[in-house]
Protein backbone atom coordinates (compact mmCIF):
# COMPACT_ATOMS: atom_id res chain seq x y z
CA UNK A 1 0.00 0.00 0.00
CA UNK A 2 1.22 3.48 -0.82
CA UNK A 3 1.44 5.94 2.06
CA UNK A 4 0.64 9.65 1.96
CA UNK A 5 2.70 11.39 -0.67
CA UNK A 6 2.57 14.55 1.41
CA UNK A 7 1.26 15.39 4.86
CA UNK A 8 -2.17 16.99 4.48
CA UNK A 9 -2.96 19.87 6.78
CA UNK A 10 -6.04 18.39 8.39
CA UNK A 11 -4.71 14.83 8.76
CA UNK A 12 -2.51 14.23 11.81
CA UNK A 13 -1.15 10.91 10.58
CA UNK A 14 1.31 10.01 7.85
CA UNK A 15 1.19 6.24 7.70
CA UNK A 16 -2.00 4.32 6.88
CA UNK A 17 -2.60 0.90 8.35
CA UNK A 18 -3.87 -2.02 6.32
CA UNK A 19 -7.61 -2.27 5.74
CA UNK A 20 -9.87 -4.72 7.48
CA UNK A 21 -9.88 -7.47 5.85
CA UNK A 22 -20.78 -2.43 -14.09
CA UNK A 23 -23.17 -1.79 -16.40
CA UNK A 24 -26.78 -2.52 -15.74
CA UNK A 25 -28.85 -5.21 -17.44
CA UNK A 26 -31.77 -3.49 -19.17
CA UNK A 27 -35.23 -4.99 -19.27
CA UNK A 28 -37.05 -4.17 -22.48
CA UNK A 29 -40.33 -2.38 -21.96
CA UNK A 30 -42.05 0.58 -23.64
CA UNK A 31 -41.35 4.08 -22.36
CA UNK A 32 -44.97 5.16 -22.73
CA UNK A 33 -46.44 3.69 -19.55
CA UNK A 34 -49.24 5.82 -18.10
CA UNK A 35 -48.09 8.11 -15.28
CA UNK A 36 -48.76 7.19 -11.69
CA UNK A 37 -51.87 8.92 -10.28
CA UNK A 38 -50.76 11.92 -8.24
CA UNK A 39 -51.24 11.70 -4.50
CA UNK A 40 -49.80 13.68 -1.62
CA UNK A 41 -46.48 12.22 -0.44
CA UNK A 42 -46.80 10.21 2.75
CA UNK A 43 -43.98 10.29 5.29
CA UNK A 44 -43.56 9.52 8.93
CA UNK A 45 -42.38 11.96 11.55
CA UNK A 46 -38.72 11.95 12.46
CA UNK A 47 -37.88 10.59 15.92
CA UNK A 48 -37.60 13.19 18.67
CA UNK A 49 -33.80 13.12 18.81
CA UNK A 50 -32.05 16.47 19.15
CA UNK A 51 -30.77 17.73 15.83
CA UNK A 52 -28.27 20.33 14.76
CA UNK A 53 -29.91 22.65 12.27
CA UNK A 54 -27.72 24.01 9.50
CA UNK A 55 -28.66 26.75 7.09
CA UNK A 56 -27.20 26.99 3.60
CA UNK A 57 -25.19 30.20 3.24
CA UNK A 58 -26.87 33.04 1.40
CA UNK A 59 -25.00 35.40 -0.90
CA UNK A 60 -25.17 39.15 -0.38
CA UNK A 61 -23.85 40.02 -3.84
CA UNK A 62 -26.23 42.04 -6.02
CA UNK A 63 -26.51 41.96 -9.79
CA UNK A 64 -26.57 45.71 -10.32
CA UNK A 65 -22.94 46.10 -11.37
CA UNK A 66 -22.35 42.67 -12.89
CA UNK A 67 -24.17 42.98 -16.19
CA UNK A 68 -27.06 40.81 -17.33
CA UNK A 69 -26.55 37.06 -17.13
CA UNK A 70 -26.85 35.71 -20.68
CA UNK A 71 -25.59 32.17 -20.18
CA UNK A 72 -23.02 29.85 -18.64
CA UNK A 73 -19.80 28.46 -20.05
CA UNK A 74 -17.20 25.89 -19.04
CA UNK A 75 -13.72 26.70 -17.83
CA UNK A 76 -11.54 23.59 -17.87
CA UNK A 77 -9.41 23.37 -14.73
CA UNK A 78 -7.91 19.86 -15.03
CA UNK A 79 -7.74 17.20 -17.75
CA UNK A 80 -6.46 13.65 -18.33
CA UNK A 81 -7.63 12.42 -14.93
CA UNK A 82 -8.44 8.88 -13.83
CA UNK A 83 -12.24 9.24 -13.51
CA UNK A 84 -12.75 12.03 -10.96
CA UNK A 85 -15.82 11.39 -8.78
CA UNK A 86 -15.92 14.10 -6.11
CA UNK A 87 -14.66 17.62 -5.54
CA UNK A 88 -15.38 19.18 -2.17
CA UNK A 89 -14.12 21.88 0.18
CA UNK A 90 -12.35 20.80 3.35
CA UNK A 91 -11.25 22.77 6.37
CA UNK A 92 -7.89 23.41 4.73
CA UNK A 93 -8.68 23.67 1.05
CA UNK A 94 -10.33 21.61 -1.66
CA UNK A 95 -10.10 17.86 -2.25
CA UNK A 96 -10.50 15.87 -5.48
CA UNK A 97 -11.19 12.12 -5.44
CA UNK A 98 -10.69 9.70 -8.32
CA UNK A 99 -12.46 6.37 -8.65
CA UNK A 100 -9.23 4.37 -8.69
CA UNK A 101 -8.66 5.14 -4.99
CA UNK A 102 -6.74 8.41 -4.78
CA UNK A 103 -7.46 11.71 -3.07
CA UNK A 104 -5.66 14.88 -4.18
CA UNK A 105 -5.24 18.43 -3.02
CA UNK A 106 -6.95 20.68 -5.53
CA UNK A 107 -6.43 24.34 -6.33
CA UNK A 108 -9.20 26.36 -7.97
CA UNK A 109 -6.64 28.02 -10.26
CA UNK A 110 -3.79 25.53 -10.62
CA UNK A 111 -5.83 22.32 -10.67
CA UNK A 112 -4.69 18.97 -9.27
CA UNK A 113 -2.05 19.01 -6.53
CA UNK A 114 -0.28 16.30 -4.49
CA UNK A 115 -1.85 12.98 -3.53
CA UNK A 116 -2.91 13.02 0.13
CA UNK A 117 -4.48 9.56 0.28
CA UNK A 118 -3.83 6.48 -1.85
CA UNK A 119 -5.85 3.33 -1.14
CA UNK A 120 -5.68 1.75 -4.60
CA UNK A 121 -4.42 -1.48 -3.04
CA UNK A 122 -7.79 -2.07 -1.34
CA UNK A 123 -10.19 -0.60 -3.92
CA UNK A 124 -11.88 -2.61 -6.67
CA UNK A 125 -12.07 -0.13 -9.53
CA UNK A 126 -14.26 -1.10 -12.47
CA UNK A 127 -17.68 -0.26 -13.85
CA UNK A 128 -19.80 1.13 -11.02
CA UNK A 129 -17.30 0.13 -8.35
CA UNK A 130 -14.32 2.01 -6.93
CA UNK A 131 -13.76 4.95 -4.61
CA UNK A 132 -17.26 6.42 -4.77
CA UNK A 133 -17.63 9.08 -2.09
CA UNK A 134 -15.72 11.35 0.29
CA UNK A 135 -16.81 13.55 3.20
CA UNK A 136 -14.86 15.58 5.75
CA UNK A 137 -15.81 17.18 9.05
CA UNK A 138 -13.87 18.46 12.05
CA UNK A 139 -10.59 17.23 10.59
CA UNK A 140 -11.99 13.72 10.10
CA UNK A 141 -11.94 12.19 6.62
CA UNK A 142 -14.50 9.58 5.56
CA UNK A 143 -14.37 7.50 2.38
CA UNK A 144 -16.89 5.18 0.72
CA UNK A 145 -15.27 2.57 -1.52
CA UNK A 146 -15.68 -0.89 -3.00
CA UNK A 147 -13.38 -3.43 -1.35
CA UNK A 148 -11.41 -5.93 -3.40
CA UNK A 149 -14.01 -8.61 -2.63
CA UNK A 150 -16.87 -6.37 -3.76
CA UNK A 151 -18.11 -5.26 -0.33
CA UNK A 152 -19.32 -1.71 0.30
CA UNK A 153 -17.01 -0.08 2.87
CA UNK A 154 -17.29 3.26 4.68
CA UNK A 155 -14.13 4.08 6.64
CA UNK A 156 -12.57 6.93 8.54
CA UNK A 157 -9.00 7.79 7.55
CA UNK A 158 -7.63 10.00 10.28
CA UNK A 159 -5.61 7.82 12.65
CA UNK A 160 -5.24 4.93 10.26
CA UNK A 161 -8.29 3.25 8.72
CA UNK A 162 -11.27 2.61 10.97
CA UNK A 163 -14.02 0.69 9.18
CA UNK A 164 -17.41 2.11 10.17
CA UNK A 165 -19.65 0.09 7.85
CA UNK A 166 -18.99 -2.99 5.76
CA UNK A 167 -21.81 -4.45 3.70
CA UNK A 168 -21.86 -7.39 1.29
CA UNK A 169 -23.04 -6.55 -2.22
CA UNK A 170 -24.85 -9.17 -4.35
CA UNK A 171 -23.74 -7.63 -7.67
CA UNK A 172 -21.20 -5.22 -9.09
CA UNK A 173 -23.65 -2.50 -10.12
CA UNK A 174 -26.03 -0.18 -8.25
CA UNK A 175 -23.53 0.33 -5.43
CA UNK A 176 -24.68 3.93 -4.94
CA UNK A 177 -21.84 6.25 -4.03
CA UNK A 178 -22.50 9.57 -2.33
CA UNK A 179 -21.70 10.29 1.29
CA UNK A 180 -22.42 13.64 2.94
CA UNK A 181 -23.03 14.95 6.42
CA UNK A 182 -26.64 15.88 7.10
CA UNK A 183 -28.17 18.68 9.18
CA UNK A 184 -28.18 16.44 12.28
CA UNK A 185 -24.42 15.81 12.14
CA UNK A 186 -24.76 12.19 10.99
CA UNK A 187 -23.15 10.83 7.83
CA UNK A 188 -25.56 9.83 5.07
CA UNK A 189 -24.82 7.18 2.42
CA UNK A 190 -26.68 6.44 -0.80
CA UNK A 191 -26.95 2.74 -1.70
CA UNK A 192 -28.52 1.11 -4.74
CA UNK A 193 -30.84 -1.90 -4.77
CA UNK A 194 -28.07 -4.49 -5.04
CA UNK A 195 -27.73 -4.61 -8.80
CA UNK A 196 -29.07 -6.59 -11.71
CA UNK A 197 -32.28 -5.32 -13.28
CA UNK A 198 -35.86 -4.93 -12.11
CA UNK A 199 -34.85 -5.01 -8.42
CA UNK A 200 -33.60 -8.56 -8.88
CA UNK A 201 -32.72 -9.00 -5.21
CA UNK A 202 -35.87 -7.44 -3.78
CA UNK A 203 -34.25 -4.65 -1.77
CA UNK A 204 -36.19 -1.65 -3.08
CA UNK A 205 -39.21 -2.13 -0.79
CA UNK A 206 -37.42 -4.13 1.90
CA UNK A 207 -37.04 -1.94 4.98
CA UNK A 208 -35.02 -4.66 6.70
CA UNK A 209 -32.15 -4.08 4.25
CA UNK A 210 -29.84 -1.07 3.96
CA UNK A 211 -29.71 -1.52 0.19
CA UNK A 212 -31.98 0.58 -2.00
CA UNK A 213 -32.08 3.67 0.19
CA UNK A 214 -30.37 6.47 2.08
CA UNK A 215 -28.53 5.18 5.16
CA UNK A 216 -27.89 7.22 8.30
CA UNK A 217 -24.54 6.49 10.01
CA UNK A 218 -23.40 7.68 13.43
CA UNK A 219 -19.66 8.01 12.78
CA UNK A 220 -18.83 7.90 16.49
CA UNK A 221 -20.72 4.70 17.36
CA UNK A 222 -20.85 3.04 13.95
CA UNK A 223 -24.61 2.60 14.30
CA UNK A 224 -26.42 2.63 10.94
CA UNK A 225 -30.09 2.71 10.03
CA UNK A 226 -32.26 3.05 6.94
CA UNK A 227 -33.40 6.69 6.65
CA UNK A 228 -35.44 6.28 3.46
CA UNK A 229 -36.00 3.55 0.89
CA UNK A 230 -37.42 2.75 -2.55
CA UNK A 231 -34.40 3.98 -4.55
CA UNK A 232 -32.81 2.16 -7.47
CA UNK A 233 -29.35 3.74 -7.46
CA UNK A 234 -28.92 7.15 -5.77
CA UNK A 235 -25.46 7.81 -7.20
CA UNK A 236 -25.49 11.47 -6.10
CA UNK A 237 -27.59 13.40 -3.57
CA UNK A 238 -27.17 16.79 -1.92
CA UNK A 239 -28.16 18.37 1.38
CA UNK A 240 -28.99 22.06 1.07
CA UNK A 241 -29.75 23.11 4.62
CA UNK A 242 -32.86 21.14 5.64
CA UNK A 243 -33.72 20.00 2.10
CA UNK A 244 -32.39 16.84 0.42
CA UNK A 245 -32.07 16.50 -3.38
CA UNK A 246 -31.58 13.00 -4.84
CA UNK A 247 -30.71 12.00 -8.40
CA UNK A 248 -31.97 8.40 -8.67
CA UNK A 249 -30.81 6.44 -11.72
CA UNK A 250 -33.71 4.79 -13.56
CA UNK A 251 -33.82 1.50 -15.43
CA UNK A 252 -34.47 1.96 -19.12
CA UNK A 253 -37.18 4.57 -19.46
CA UNK A 254 -37.13 7.37 -16.85
CA UNK A 255 -34.62 9.18 -14.64
CA UNK A 256 -35.81 11.10 -11.59
CA UNK A 257 -34.99 13.91 -9.18
CA UNK A 258 -36.48 13.67 -5.69
CA UNK A 259 -36.63 16.60 -3.26
CA UNK A 260 -37.74 16.15 0.36
CA UNK A 261 -37.63 17.92 3.69
CA UNK A 262 -35.12 16.52 6.15
CA UNK A 263 -37.54 17.11 9.04
CA UNK A 264 -39.40 13.94 8.04
CA UNK A 265 -38.01 10.46 7.53
CA UNK A 266 -39.16 7.06 6.30
CA UNK A 267 -39.72 8.30 2.73
CA UNK A 268 -40.58 5.60 0.22
CA UNK A 269 -39.43 6.77 -3.22
CA UNK A 270 -41.27 3.96 -5.01
CA UNK A 271 -38.76 1.68 -6.71
CA UNK A 272 -39.56 -0.88 -8.15
CA UNK A 273 -43.27 -0.02 -7.96
CA UNK A 274 -42.52 3.17 -9.84
CA UNK A 275 -39.81 4.47 -12.13
CA UNK A 276 -39.99 8.24 -12.26
CA UNK A 277 -43.66 9.22 -12.39
CA UNK A 278 -44.65 5.96 -14.09
CA UNK A 279 -45.58 2.48 -12.96
CA UNK A 280 -42.84 -0.12 -13.28
CA UNK A 281 -43.99 -3.20 -11.36
CA UNK A 282 -46.78 -3.71 -12.22
CA UNK A 283 -46.34 -1.83 -15.52
CA UNK A 284 -49.75 -0.19 -15.12
CA UNK A 285 -52.31 0.29 -12.42
CA UNK A 286 -49.79 0.49 -9.58
CA UNK A 287 -50.83 1.87 -6.20
CA UNK A 288 -49.05 5.14 -5.34
CA UNK A 289 -50.29 5.19 -1.75
CA UNK A 290 -47.43 6.05 0.59
CA UNK A 291 -44.98 6.81 -2.23
CA UNK A 292 -43.09 10.11 -2.40
CA UNK A 293 -43.08 10.89 -6.11
CA UNK A 294 -40.20 12.75 -7.78
CA UNK A 295 -40.40 16.47 -8.46
CA UNK A 296 -39.44 15.76 -12.07
CA UNK A 297 -38.54 12.93 -14.39
CA UNK A 298 -36.42 12.86 -17.55
CA UNK A 299 -37.36 10.34 -20.22
CA UNK A 300 -34.76 8.32 -22.07
CA UNK A 301 -34.56 9.78 -25.52
CA UNK A 302 -34.59 13.33 -24.15
CA UNK A 303 -31.30 14.70 -25.51
CA UNK A 304 -29.58 11.32 -25.16
CA UNK A 305 -30.53 10.77 -21.50
CA UNK A 306 -29.59 7.39 -20.00
CA UNK A 307 -28.38 7.83 -16.38
CA UNK A 308 -29.04 10.92 -14.28
CA UNK A 309 -26.13 12.58 -12.50
CA UNK A 310 -27.45 14.30 -9.40
CA UNK A 311 -25.81 17.60 -8.62
CA UNK A 312 -25.68 20.46 -6.13
CA UNK A 313 -27.55 23.59 -5.08
CA UNK A 314 -25.67 26.74 -6.02
CA UNK A 315 -24.72 28.97 -3.07
CA UNK A 316 -21.77 30.84 -4.57
CA UNK A 317 -21.24 34.55 -5.19
CA UNK A 318 -20.25 34.75 -8.87
CA UNK A 319 -23.79 34.05 -10.16
CA UNK A 320 -26.20 35.59 -7.62
CA UNK A 321 -29.10 35.22 -10.07
CA UNK A 322 -28.87 31.43 -9.64
CA UNK A 323 -28.49 31.16 -5.87
CA UNK A 324 -30.80 28.35 -4.79
CA UNK A 325 -30.78 26.63 -8.19
CA UNK A 326 -30.14 22.88 -8.22
CA UNK A 327 -27.83 21.83 -11.06
CA UNK A 328 -27.92 18.31 -12.49
CA UNK A 329 -26.93 16.41 -15.64
CA UNK A 330 -26.81 12.99 -17.30
CA UNK A 331 -23.95 10.58 -17.95
CA UNK A 332 -24.90 10.03 -21.60
CA UNK A 333 -26.85 13.17 -22.47
CA UNK A 334 -24.18 15.49 -21.04
CA UNK A 335 -26.64 18.36 -20.84
CA UNK A 336 -26.67 20.81 -17.92
CA UNK A 337 -30.01 21.82 -16.38
CA UNK A 338 -31.16 23.58 -13.25
CA UNK A 339 -34.28 24.46 -11.31
CA UNK A 340 -35.22 26.14 -8.08
CA UNK A 341 -37.27 24.29 -5.48
CA UNK A 342 -39.98 26.57 -4.06
CA UNK A 343 -41.22 24.14 -1.44
CA UNK A 344 -43.90 22.72 -3.69
CA UNK A 345 -42.31 22.09 -7.07
CA UNK A 346 -39.44 22.67 -9.48
CA UNK A 347 -39.69 26.23 -10.80
CA UNK A 348 -37.45 28.36 -13.04
CA UNK A 349 -36.31 25.28 -14.97
CA UNK A 350 -33.38 26.07 -17.25
CA UNK A 351 -31.46 24.16 -19.91
CA UNK A 352 -27.95 25.59 -20.22
CA UNK A 353 -25.93 25.47 -23.43
CA UNK A 354 -22.37 25.11 -22.14
CA UNK A 355 -20.69 23.35 -25.05
CA UNK A 356 -19.26 19.83 -25.34
CA UNK A 357 -18.86 18.06 -22.01
CA UNK A 358 -18.38 14.32 -22.44
CA UNK A 359 -19.67 11.86 -19.86
CA UNK A 360 -20.83 13.76 -16.78
CA UNK A 361 -19.95 11.81 -13.64
CA UNK A 362 -20.47 14.22 -10.76
CA UNK A 363 -20.70 17.80 -9.54
CA UNK A 364 -18.60 19.60 -6.96
CA UNK A 365 -18.07 22.91 -5.21
CA UNK A 366 -14.98 24.78 -4.14
CA UNK A 367 -14.33 26.76 -0.97
CA UNK A 368 -16.32 29.69 -2.40
CA UNK A 369 -19.34 27.59 -3.31
CA UNK A 370 -18.73 27.80 -7.05
CA UNK A 371 -19.95 24.88 -9.18
CA UNK A 372 -17.73 22.34 -10.92
CA UNK A 373 -18.74 19.60 -13.35
CA UNK A 374 -16.69 16.38 -13.32
CA UNK A 375 -16.57 14.20 -16.40
CA UNK A 376 -14.84 10.83 -16.64
CA UNK A 377 -11.52 12.55 -17.39
CA UNK A 378 -11.73 16.26 -16.56
CA UNK A 379 -12.88 18.95 -14.14
CA UNK A 380 -14.70 22.04 -15.44
CA UNK A 381 -15.86 25.14 -13.60
CA UNK A 382 -19.19 26.79 -14.50
CA UNK A 383 -18.71 30.52 -15.03
CA UNK A 384 -21.21 33.18 -16.03
CA UNK A 385 -21.52 34.88 -19.40
CA UNK A 386 -22.67 38.48 -19.03
CA UNK A 387 -23.55 41.32 -21.32
CA UNK A 388 -21.65 44.56 -21.21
Amino acid sequence: MRIFARMHRFLPLLLLVAACAGGQSPVSRPSTDPPVPTTAPTTTTAPANPTVTTTAPETTITTESLGALTGLRLETVAEELAFPVMLLPSESGVLLATKDGRLYEFDESAGVGPVVLDIRDRVRDGGEQGLLGVAERDGRLFVHYTANNGDTVVSEFTAGEVVILRLEQPASNHNGGMIQFGPDGALYLGLGDGGGAGDRYGHGQNTESLLGGIVRIDVDTGESSLWSYGLRNPWRFWFDGEVLYIGDVGQNAFEEIDVVEFASTGYNFGWPITEGLHCFSPPSGCDPEGITLPVLEVAHGDAGTCSVTGGIVYRGAAIPELVGHYFYSDYCGSWVRSFRWDGAGAVEQRDWEVGPLGRVVSFGIDSQGEVYILTDSAVHRLVPIRSG
